[in-house]
């Protein structure tokens, strides 16, 4: 049971990292440059896995895998955001 609950926090997290990352880059970061890079998603992922981490170690249902699938879906929601903004979707368009 309580590896379900942890797989269900993991997949919470990163759902959560994925969708603000995406959203965050389409709407406040449109006109930086920097931030429609590949490099940007790359250093938004890992820094999101350093900060996840400490926290990993502190509640008793989060794992260091849980640091690890946020990081990674915080690193795809900023790629995500950034092709949004390259390919002019915008939030509310339905995509």
């Amino acid at each position: 049971m309580l590896g379900f609950l942890s797989l269900v926090i993991t997949l919470g997290a990163a759902w959560f990292g994925y969708g603000t990352a995406r959203r965050f880059v389409r709407e406040r970061l449109r006109y930086v440059d920097g931030a429609l890079s590949s490099g940007a998603a790359v250093l938004a992922g890992i820094g999101a896995a350093v900060v996840a981490w400490p926290i990993a170690w502190l509640l008793p249902l989060v794992t260091g895998g849980t640091a690890i699938a946020f990081g990674l879906a915080v690193g795809l929601g900023t790629r995500a955001g950034a092709s949004d903004v390259k390919h002019g979707y915008r939030l509310g368009d339905g995509r």
